[in-house]
């Protein structure tokens, strides 16, 4: 029977893995149970973000070396999905989530939480941001849950996907090659990658059919959505990167997903109901106690795009001086961890079609408790 285990850890910088490193030392972690790995890094966001790409390298490094693999061929087995931008309180982490099998394990909960990762071919140039793109990612994800033994589609409670972008370099190279790119502008790829990513999930999950879109609703038709969607984007991949989570009765272990929708960038009720879900109490901050049961905190959020906030205009797409992901990542970043007590979260930004019109979603993974605990 497998188990999931996910262990957060602080990093000093984006290519601190020291605290991963001591646990495998430790026999706490065996390298070859870690299966995929999401966290926060303190740089931009952007498509110059180069503290993604930092911080996998060094992981896989580290773990090439203690499982003799070539680096090569474990980055292409272990998504590393890192968002940047650790705005206000977000405190520089990583997620590390493994697998174990067990054949003996007695069963403790009817279901505890499922993790299933895949990768899509390649992502050419021409294709990111629009309906191939889409199909990848759907294909993507369908393996990643069969992958994770989860039955019901209900059960899925997240999918992390990172999307590859169009830089001025692929963007150039697909020119002269007689291809056409959605959009040369890097930045505009990254919002029509994730775009494609949030229809793929979608698509995936039954939440819409394949005649729903065409290219021209992404980043256009907003009533089509993934409330369980998580898209990143970046210069450092070039296929789509998927981890699902979610619940599943093959599976045994402590830990158990819920997520919600949030509804704007000032839901607390949803981060209050959904760690009530998982049993735990916020009255209005999570107790020390309970906030030790949970294991990982992960994020989406979107500035409105009409420009306001439950009624009141907010400034956030007109500041020249600092982008608009990074005003939102620290102001939904303070109220949930607010709520938690701690830091440690992943608030990503960049929520095209994950969603409500600036909102977005908040998953939790923590421990259970039996009945009378």
């Amino acid at each position: 029977m497998r188990t999931a285990r996910v262990f957060r850890l602080s990093m000093a910088h984006p290519g601190d893995l020291s605290a991963l490193e001591e646990l495998i030392d430790r026999g706490t972690i065996r390298a070859a149970e870690v299966v995929a790995v999401i966290g926060k890094t303190e740089g931009n966001g952007g498509v110059n973000d180069f503290t993604r790409g930092y911080f996998t390298q060094t992981l896989m490094a580290l773990l090439s070396r203690y499982l003799n693999r070539p680096v090569t061929q474990l980055i292409r087995e272990i998504p590393c999905v890192l968002s940047g931008g650790t705005e206000g309180v977000m405190s520089p982490h990583y997620s590390v989530f493994c697998i174990a099998d067990n054949a003996t394990a007695e069963r403790r909960f009817p279901s505890a939480l499922a993790i299933g990762t895949a990768f899509s071919e390649p992502v050419p140039t021409e294709d990111v941001g629009r309906r191939a793109h889409v199909e990848s990612v759907a294909s993507a994800v369908r393996e990643a849950i069969e992958n994770a033994r989860i039955e019901r589609l209900d059960d899925v409670h997240f999918v992390q996907v990172k999307c590859p972008c169009v830089t001025a370099g692929r963007a150039a190279a697909a020119i002269t090659a007689g291809k056409t790119p959605r959009t040369s502008d890097p930045n505009r790829s990254m919002a029509f990658a994730r775009a494609a990513g949030a229809f793929g999930v979608a698509l995936a999950l039954n939440e819409i059919a394949p005649g729903d879109f065409d290219d021209e609703s992404l980043l256009s038709d907003f009533s089509i959505q993934s409330p369980r969607a998580s898209i990143s984007s970046g210069v450092e991949v070039e296929c789509n990167e998927v981890v699902v989570l979610g619940n599943s009765s093959a599976w045994d272990g402590s830990l158990r997903i819920a997520h919600r929708s949030m509804s704007d960038a000032l839901d607390i009720g949803a981060i209050v109901d959904v760690l009530a879900d998982l049993g735990i109490e916020a009255r209005p901050q999570v107790a020390p106690a309970a906030a030790g049961r949970i294991a990982c905190v992960l994020v989406k959020c979107e500035p409105d795009r009409r420009g306001k906030v439950r009624g009141h205009r907010h400034t956030m797409l007109d500041d020249i001086d600092i982008n608009a992901q990074r005003h939102i990542r620290g102001a939904v970043a303070g109220l949930v961890a607010g709520v938690i007590g701690e830091g440690r979260i992943f608030v990503s930004g960049g929520a095209e079609h994950q969603g409500p019109d600036g909102g977005g979603l908040i998953a939790v993974i923590a421990s259970q408790q039996k009945a009378g605990a």
